[in-house]
């Protein structure tokens, strides 16, 4: 259980999440589009496979959170999900040259790509909110109330990762840059968060130390 000075952070990480899943969900289609092309269908195999991960991603973190609950871990979680971005800016070229010589039919080509390059990354995102839900939750007549808030957080982050990737980050940066940008963002964060809880717990160790 984290202390109740540390909840801004926790609701800062989980805003930057939603940011970092829309973002890259939304440059998933410039992603796809040189081998794939950009109609109805390559938009369908992205958002199954984001909400797919998702739904999965929720169902581990919440899991994982009744098991062992720190902001230790938490950020342990951003320093997977940053690391696992970054092979979208290594390989997506690659993976997808290979699918399309492969596949002829576009519509299962871009599933898979998309499957290969974004399934892990957004699941392990997904692992974020129900995981800081249970660090939030003190006192469970509060669950609920604690839930909607965090919810509130992070889909206002997704709306504001949506909005500033498609209206102006796109414009200015190439698709690449964009996503290494998100993996040094999550990568920041869940060095940050462990530095944080690490000197969190030095007045504890000298407490105990004296006693």
């Amino acid at each position: 259980m984290i202390m109740p000075s540390d909840n801004t952070l926790v609701y800062a990480l989980s805003f930057s999440s939603g940011f970092s899943i829309m973002g890259i969900e939304l440059l998933g289609g410039r992603i796809l589009a040189p081998y794939f092309g950009s109609s109805i269908h390559i938009w369908g195999s992205i958002i199954t496979v984001f909400m797919l991960s998702l739904s999965i991603g929720y169902l581990i973190g919440g899991k994982l959170s009744t098991l062992s609950s720190s902001l230790k871990y938490l950020a342990y979680i951003f320093l997977l999900a940053g690391t696992f971005v970054l092979p979208i800016v290594l390989f997506s070229d690659p993976i997808m040259q290979t699918i399309f010589i492969h596949v002829e039919d576009t519509r299962y080509g871009s599933l898979l790509a998309a499957s290969c390059l974004f399934l892990i990354p957004t699941l392990i995102l997904g692992m974020i909110s129900p995981y800081a839900v249970r660090l939030l939750v003190n006192d469970t007549n509060e669950s609920g109330k604690v839930a909607g808030s965090l919810y509130f957080v992070s889909t206002l982050g997704s709306a504001l990762g949506t909005i500033i990737t498609s209206f102006y980050l796109v414009l200015y940066f190439e698709v690449n840059q964009i996503i290494l940008s998100f993996s040094i963002i999550l990568l920041s964060l869940g060095t940050f968060a462990l530095l944080f809880y690490g000197l969190r717990q030095v007045p504890h160790l000298k407490k105990a130390k004296h006693v």
